[in-house]
This record gives structure tokens, sequence and C-alpha cells, in this order.
């Protein structure tokens, strides 16, 4: 047996390589995102760390509880959309589209919510134009909220489709739980460092 044909690899159907090939796409557009995220954030760090006292004096203290809440609501979408993507890998495919459903309401819920909250804060007076304090408040909260509604339309476009989804085709499902996911990550890491720390 000559050398070349001993490191001959085991054949891959091309769908298999084609998943493969774009679940490393979804994880560079997600890395890339996350640096973006991540400069944001070390903004944010520094006008903290420069800033006298945080939050200013006669600025409106961020609510806990609201957004709290709102942290469980993307989670709870977060572990359904998962349950989704288990069942179509199991077979299960009745159960997709209801959980599929069940994720996006829960994401509406979020993005509703955080709308009573912009209303809330800025009948309060945290206005974009405040100063450094309200300008990141406000550049984090809406940059996260369009990636949700980013994320909704995905969502949605999965929901059109869920009859279609099982064992051997669930590539949509899996990208898109992947960016779920990954804005709800990032929703905990924005409601701990800008409402709670």
């Amino acid at each position: 047996m000559s050398a070349q044909a001993a490191t001959v690899l085991p054949y891959r159907p091309p769908r298999a390589r084609n998943d493969a090939t774009a679940f490393l796409g979804l994880l560079l557009f997600l890395g890339s995102w996350a640096m973006m995220f991540s400069a944001l954030f070390f903004a944010y760090g520094v006008v903290r760390a420069h800033a006298g006292s945080w939050p200013p004096e006669g600025t409106p203290r961020l609510p806990l509880l609201l957004p709290g809440l709102n942290t469980l609501v993307i989670g709870a979408s977060s572990l359904v959309l998962q349950r989704a993507l288990a069942s179509a890998r199991a077979g299960r495919t009745a159960q997709v589209r209801p959980a599929v459903m069940g994720a996006t309401a829960l994401g509406l819920v979020f993005l509703a919510a955080q709308g009573l909250l912009w209303s809330r804060l800025w009948s309060e007076g945290l206005r974009i134009d405040g100063g450094p304090y309200p300008s990141v408040f406000w550049a984090l909260t809406v940059f996260h909220a369009l990636h949700v509604l980013v994320g909704l339309g995905g969502l949605a476009y999965l929901a059109s489709r869920s009859a279609g989804y099982g064992p051997a085709r669930h590539l949509a499902l899996r990208l898109w739980t992947g960016f779920w996911h990954f804005v709800g990550a990032v929703w905990l890491v924005l409601y701990l460092a800008v409402f709670v720390i």
C-alpha cells in the first residue's frame, strides 16, 4: 500500500461539508460581532473609569427589576429555541414549529419591555444628548435591540419553514439558534455591566 493511499480521508457527503462550512461562517460572523460589542463595552469602561461619579448627579438611576425580568425572558427564549433544535435533531418534527413560535413570542416580549424601559427613562430625562452616561446607555441598548430585531426576522423565517426540519435537514435552525444564543449572552453581559455593577 502506498503512502498516498494510506492518507485518503473518509468520504463525507457534500451536505456535511456544506453544513460545516456554514457553521464555521457563523462562528466567524459572531466573532466579528463579539469584537464590536467588546469595543463598545471597553469604551463604556473607559468612560465610567474617568467619570467622577457614576451615574452622574441628577441623572435618573437605571432600574434593576424590568431589565432583570427581561434577562429571564431572553434566556427562556434561548432555551425554547434550543428545544426546537433538539426536537429537529431527534425527528420530533411536530414540536419544532411551536418551539420556534414560542421563542419568537418571548423575543417580542423582550423588545416590548425594552420599549417600556426606554419610554420610562426618556420621560425621566435620560436623553441621548445628556452626556456620556446616557449616550453609552442608549448606544449599547439600542445596538443590542437591533440585533434582537435581526434575530426575530430569522425566527420568523424558521417558523415559515419549520415543517421541513428534521434529523437530516436543520442547518438554518442550527445557525439561527447560535445567533440567538449570542444575542442572549450579549444581553446578560450588558445587564450586568450597565444595570447591576
